[in-house]
């Protein structure tokens, strides 16, 4: 009798698939796998946004720290100072928001031509365009860093 030899199942994963994350995966695989997504499915303009707002970031925590270390004399101008950080980082968050390409969330303009009380009306949600969103971003920043430069003294 000719013995029968079964091949094992190959455990080896395909070299062309993305990887797959299992139960026991460090959280390293983990961080490092979502990182790796975050960077491949992120359109070029909202890296952009993150990165700015993660240097917002940065300089609000080390305002603060100086503030902690070496003092807070002239007082308006740290509070100045840590108010336009916090309130960019609040301006690029809601920027990040509306231009976002996410199709399942993008609000997209009435296509019929209503305007915008008659499409709420029907249940239709009114779209705001990207440079719409980008002159309100602008306009936005203007206004805060008026009141911080007034409020330095």
């Amino acid at each position: 009798m000719p013995s029968k030899r079964t091949s094992a199942p190959s455990s080896t994963p395909l070299s062309s698939g993305p990887p797959v994350l299992t139960s026991s995966s460090s959280i390293y695989q983990i961080a490092n796998h979502v990182w790796q997504q975050y960077l491949t499915t992120t359109p070029q303009r909202t890296l952009l946004l993150d990165a700015f707002m993660a240097f917002l970031l940065l300089v609000g925590a080390v305002q603060f720290v100086y503030c902690v270390v070496a003092g807070n004399y002239p007082f308006n101008a740290f509070l100045s100072g840590f108010c336009a950080a916090v309130g960019q980082f609040v301006l690029t968050a809601s920027l990040r928001m509306q231009t976002s390409s996410d199709e399942k969330t993008a609000r997209k303009p009435s296509s019929k031509g209503k305007n915008a009380r008659f499409a709420a009306l029907e249940g239709e949600e009114p779209g705001v365009s990207h440079e719409r969103a980008f002159a309100d971003y602008i306009f936005g920043s203007l206004i805060l860093h008026f009141f911080c430069i007034n409020f330095i003294n």
